[in-house]
């Protein structure tokens, strides 16, 4: 059963392949269930079921993401160009599209483009890229860092972990009023319950925004704060995600017994920033996970 699981994820993963060195093709149902070797009249469900997101919307997605690139790494191709490159038969079908998915139109965002909304566009797109990889961590991912005290702004989210988006887009908001680019102010998550806990209305979670700037009169929502200095055992995640529990329960689990350590009386953290992608000035995500030691 295992061998069969493998080779179905590994027909998976040559999807994925073929359409990221394809973008330009024809990458219909018919042509990339050809590459899975599976049947046309199944492939769109198991497609769906497997990674969470339609062929369609991913094969669009990943058009949008290499357009986004392009507008914001040079001027030398034409915001026209690169909307018939993505897809789209008329540079303002495109502008709707990119619109609706980043908040900005194309000119705005080659301009100056906002790399937080854009971070929250590809979430559906990260999660299916991430669906198929298996991480497995070990000792030496693990490094011991004397971690400096950073002040943040915080907003606190207390209930129901099914209305955190609710509070992640008002911290948005905030952030991008206060002018707190990712690029310039990492994001940081303490995690103050579990994940799930047995009464849902228990998750709590602060979102935070390394800032020392003082805060005004109107930011309600925020109050100032400081995630304490100290030892911290820090995992580096590859790549975005919104699930860091695996992590977590590796540096509970196994790291921690291994170690000889003791934590720390402040929860785990993390923080994520942005980091420029050595081609030019597009920006990754970067996630470490912090539990912090005595």
């Amino acid at each position: 059963m295992k061998a069969a699981l493998e080779n179905y994820h590994a027909r998976m993963q040559r999807v994925l392949d073929h359409i990221d060195q394809h973008l330009d093709d024809d990458l219909d149902l018919e042509s990339l269930s050809g590459v899975a070797a599976f049947s046309k009249y199944h492939f769109h469900r198991q497609f769906t079921s497997t990674f969470g997101v339609s062929v369609h919307r991913y094969v669009q997605l990943a058009r949008l993401k290499r357009a986004s690139y392009r507008l914001a790494g040079s001027d030398a191709q034409s915001v026209t160009d690169i909307a018939m490159d993505a897809g789209y038969d008329a540079p303002d079908a495109f502008a709707r599209a990119f619109r609706q998915r980043f908040g900005q139109s194309p000119s705005a965002f080659r301009k100056s483009p906002d790399w937080g909304a854009w971070l929250m566009a590809f979430g559906p797109f990260d999660k299916a890229r991430n669906t198929l990889m298996q991480i497995i961590f070990e000792h030496d991912d693990v490094t011991i860092r004397d971690v400096p005290p950073t002040p943040v702004a915080i907003m606190e989210h207390r209930g129901d972990r099914a209305t955190l988006g609710a509070t992640i887009q008002r911290f948005i908001a905030w952030r991008k009023a206060a002018g707190l680019s990712p690029q310039t102010s990492p994001t940081f998550n303490i995690f103050r319950s579990e994940r799930e806990p047995a009464v849902a209305a228990n998750y709590s979670m602060d979102i935070c925004a390394g800032t020392d700037q003082p805060l005004g009169p109107d930011d309600d929502e925020v109050k100032a704060g400081v995630i304490p200095g100290g030892r911290c055992a820090v995992l580096r995640y590859p790549g975005n995600t919104n699930n860091l529990e695996p992590a977590a329960l590796y540096l509970y689990r196994e790291w921690l017994p291994a170690s000889g350590e003791d934590v720390r009386d402040f929860p785990i953290y993390c923080r994520r920033w942005l980091s420029p992608i050595p081609e030019g000035p597009m920006h990754e995500v970067v996630v470490e996970l912090f539990l912090p030691l005595k």
